[in-house]
């Protein structure tokens, strides 16, 4: 089955690199739903850019971490027919050094990666594996392979998404499917930009500059491809050498 005009899901699609990611997909013929929690309004502003430009796009609001909340939706969603394409991109951080982290800010960043991952992927699975073809790819973080201070809790999320990736892929490799990680290093968005000046991005990162949220999207955009059937349980870094 060619992958050309799948039904795609893309959580967290309101963000910046999630946005750059649904254009990704749009522009390669796919029909995608652009989800959004807090940020509703920039997912139906993007649904509208990519409508515009003769994309099919349709922005769906949810909590990731409210099991029967996301079950409703995407029950909605199947009524149409399977999600065969799906992108865990939902994150969130809250930073804090471990001693001084509050239970609140660990439980918070687990539940939305880690919840909403099973949340999200486990009523996808099984419509998507009586297709026979499927892709799914969840955004790590290059915190999850070397660590980063601040950010425990970060960093054991997105390392429980690595390990889901590893395992969810050999239960699914014979149905069609992959399921892959793409952990991102320091990439050129807002909530970056607080964090790093120049001579920060410089000094960790070997290339010299940030990646751009247009390039983890066409790692995705290859990946949920016919070209990429053959990758299937890596947890893939784009990080400019920084590991």
């Amino acid at each position: 089955m060619s992958s050309d005009g799948k039904r795609a899901l893309v959580t967290g699609g309101s963000g910046e690199i999630g946005g750059a990611i649904c254009r990704r997909l749009a522009a390669a013929g796919h029909r995608v739903y652009v989800h959004a929690n807090s940020q509703a309004e920039h997912a139906k502003r993007l649904c509208d850019e990519l409508v515009a430009a003769g994309a099919w796009a349709q922005a769906i609001s949810f909590d990731v971490t409210n099991e029967a909340e996301t079950r409703r939706q995407l029950d909605l969603i199947l009524e149409d027919g399977p999600i065969q394409i799906l992108v865990n991109n939902a994150g969130v951080h809250d930073d804090a050094v471990f001693p001084g982290m509050e239970k609140r800010q660990w439980q918070r960043v687990i539940d939305v990666s880690v919840e909403g991952f099973f949340n999200v992927t486990k009523p996808l699975t099984l419509p998507m594996i009586r297709t026979r073809w499927g892709r799914i790819v969840s955004i790590s973080s290059v915190s999850s392979i070397m660590g980063n201070r601040g950010q425990v809790n970060y960093a054991a999320a997105k390392g429980a998404i690595n390990a889901a990736t590893r395992s969810l892929s050999l239960e699914l490799a014979s149905r069609g499917i992959t399921v892959n990680a793409v952990a991102p290093g320091i990439i050129d968005t807002a909530v970056t930009n607080q964090v790093f000046d120049a001579q920060s991005i410089a000094r960790l990162v070997p290339v010299g500059r940030a990646g751009r949220p247009d390039e983890v999207a066409d790692l995705v955009g290859y990946l949920v491809s016919d070209a990429g059937a053959y990758i299937t349980g890596q947890v893939i870094s784009i990080n400019g050498g920084m590991i």
